[in-house]
């Protein structure tokens, strides 16, 4: 019998789009799009299209697992769940009687970017008394960056740029990492609109730019810096605007004199006539927008590139037209679920914490005696990546891993626990890219005997011997809860609206005024006196001895560390893993394209296939995606080669603030 279902993507992607899944006697047959969609009308991209052969992948955990062999060989046998949490609660008690609940430690990330699944362990870590974590590692530098300029004002939704005239693509791969967007881009350039990308690696981009700029890596604050330089300059600065809006604007002006295009040309690589003309073409237009992604603010400049970006943004009043300013960060200008419901703040504790970028030296700390680890694969998708194997690989660190396959970091657990995909579950979404909301009721039921992250953590509170009644609720109450509380804007949706989330759909909530702060009558802050640094100014990154600055890009055949499963298709299509290189740059290394090659610094070698192409800056070197190490020639991904220093904001990764030497691969 065929039956059709409302589910919604739960990866890490700013549009959490939504489709129909067909299901077949109780299993996903296939999904096709929900033609009603606010965001995706022709459905989800190339890696959920087929989202039927990851939920019923050959090679699926199904069963609970203890470890039999050595740490990482990835030996196991099956034991039932009773066993699994016995063992698990019975450590956990001796640990914490022995050693205090802080030696246990937890790791999770975007594996599951939702309100009940991803947010449940963090309730249930903090009633434990667990040490935390600090979850900085995709954007929270550019995130902190946006907000010390902007506080709480919403930027643009994508879908407010059709009434842009200019758009510059800034540091944003739009065909990985927003693929709804690739129909607005389209559209722009079928309407004569200008598209302009600032990239350090345009290798995805090229082909839906009019001009391309490369850049070094870490050099975005410098550049835009410099165009601001040329907008006073050419008076194409928004004088009255800013005099009335933007607080400190005089004294940041007045530091614009030194940043000449001739001084940020030998700093960015891009040259002074190129950066002037840029800066004219965004002066010049009446509504441009800057659609920003967030590689560059993985730096140890970061967070200042970030508020630099966004100065620049408002320099010419864009903010006041229909579609002009900057799109790119959380556009909702606040919350739409109560997020107190799931995460519980009566539980939170003062614990040490572990950064989620350092958690290579958090875990190879003694005194950390237990990690638990779900929705993330810390092994494959984390700075410093053999620091992370060398915790791993610690005999005394008790390590359970809540998965749905077998992962370069559930080789290394003692206990498996098998998980649910978001068709399995019931769970409510807000895109931070855009202005919805989508909810969607479990709609099948789990092969096996996998759980969801909600019900494994409520198995395991009750063996802890929890009593709180948070813990007695079901997904299915909490989902309607959070129904029932929304807040923000979401309180102005229809009763329509509401009855379609609760039975499984997406909506569209009222877009944010970019002009709030107006009628609050406050300004918005070119110099923030609550930082550190509170006058924007250039800052250099870290960068490091080896000649050639290495930069992680988003794959477009897969997303962080997911999909690694899926060898019917997109492994196949992704290929070997390659590094960019400029044509000058593998000249003098003697490289050409497709060698074998090495990049190394102090941390590790790492193997990759060149790709020598003139769409990647001069003296950068670029990995697309993240790989299993199985499917790598030198069992190591490009994590390996990035250190775990924080940025000045956020305490941020800076996964892009790496220098490595590169050379052809000899036996």
């Amino acid at each position: 019998m065929l039956t059709t279902a409302y589910a919604v993507c739960p990866y890490d992607c700013p549009s959490t789009c939504g489709f129909y899944a067909e299901i077949e006697d109780g299993r996903l047959k296939a999904v096709y799009p929900d033609p009603q969609h606010p965001v995706a009308p022709s459905g989800p991209c190339r890696k959920m299209a087929r989202y039927e052969r990851s939920v019923n992948a050959p090679d699926r955990i199904l069963y609970p697992m203890r470890r039999t062999g050595a740490k990482g060989e990835g030996t196991f046998e099956r034991i039932s769940w009773d066993e699994a949490v016995r063992e698990i609660s019975t450590r956990w008690k001796d640990i914490i009687r022995e050693s205090g609940s802080e030696a246990i430690a937890w790791c999770n990330y975007s594996g599951v970017m939702s309100h009940i699944q991803e947010k449940c362990g963090f309730a249930f870590f903090n009633r434990l008394g667990s040490r935390g974590l600090v979850r900085t590692l995709c954007a929270d530098a550019k995130t902190t960056g946006y907000k010390a300029v902007m506080g709480g004002t919403g930027c643009l939704d994508p879908r407010e740029t059709k009434d842009s005239d200019f758009m510059i693509c800034w540091g944003s791969n739009v065909p990985a990492t927003r693929n709804p967007m690739m129909r607005q881009v389209r559209e722009h350039r079928k309407q004569g609109k200008r598209i302009v990308t600032v990239e350090v690696c345009a290798i995805d981009m090229a082909p839906y730019s009019d001009d391309i700029v490369l850049i070094r890596p870490g050099t975005d604050g410098a550049m835009a810096l410099a165009m601001m330089h040329v907008l006073e300059r050419e008076d194409l600065a928004d004088r009255e605007y800013l005099k009335t809006w933007a607080h400190g604007y005089e004294t940041f002006r007045e530091t614009l004199a030194q940043y000449t295009p001739e001084w940020a040309a030998e700093i960015c690589g891009v040259p002074a006539e190129r950066i002037e003309a840029l800066a004219r073409e965004y002066g010049q237009a009446k509504a441009p927008v800057i659609l920003w992604g967030s590689g560059f603010s993985r730096y140890a400049n970061g967070g200042m590139t970030a508020r630099i970006i966004v100065i620049l943004s408002q320099y010419t009043g864009a903010w006041k037209q229909p579609g002009g300013g900057l799109c790119g960060s959380n556009p909702t200008g606040g919350g739409y679920i109560d997020e107190s419901l799931v995460d519980v703040p009566e539980f939170h504790g003062n614990h040490a914490s572990i950064n989620i970028n350092q958690l290579g030296a958090g875990i190879c700390d003694p005194s950390v005696r237990s990690l638990y680890v779900y929705a993330g694969n810390p092994a494959n998708s984390l700075s410093d990546t053999r620091a992370v194997l060398r915790g791993l690989a610690r005999e005394d660190l008790f390590t359970v891993v809540h998965e749905r396959v077998m992962t370069d970091t559930a080789r290394f657990a003692d206990i498996i626990l098998p998980a649910t995909y978001s068709v399995e579950q019931t769970d409510v979404y807000t895109a931070y890219g855009y202005c919805t909301l989508s909810a969607a009721p479990k709609v099948i039921d789990p092969p096996g005997e996998c759980r969801s992250d909600w019900d494994t953590f409520q198995c395991l509170a009750e063996a802890m011997g929890f009593e709180d009644d948070y813990f007695r609720q079901t997904e299915e109450d909490l989902f309607g809860k959070l129904l029932d509380h929304v807040k923000g804007k979401a309180v102005l949706l229809s009763a329509e609206e509401m009855e379609r989330l609760r039975h499984g759909g997406a909506v569209t909530v009222p877009f944010a005024d970019h002009l709030q702060f107006m009628k609050d009558g406050r300004q918005w802050n070119i110099v923030n006196e609550d930082l550190a640094e509170p006058v924007p100014r250039w800052m250099p990154p870290y960068a490091g001895p080896e000649p050639l600055r290495l930069i992680s890009v988003p794959g477009l055949w897969s997303l962080n560390s997911v999909f690694h499963e899926r060898e019917q298709d997109l492994i196949p299509a992704r290929g070997p893993m390659i590094l960019c290189l400029n044509p000058e740059d593998a000249a003098v290394r003697g490289i050409v394209d497709g060698d074998d090659v090495e990049a190394f610094n102090d941390l590790a070698r790492v193997r990759f296939t060149a790709r020598v192409t003139e769409l990647i800056a001069k003296g950068a070197a670029a990995a697309p995606g993240v790989f299993a190490h199985k499917l790598t020639k030198s069992g190591l991904g490009v994590n390996a080669l990035q250190h775990a220093r924080l940025s000045d904001l956020a305490e941020a990764t800076t996964m892009n603030d790496n220098t490595v030497e590169v050379r052809k691969y000899e036996e």
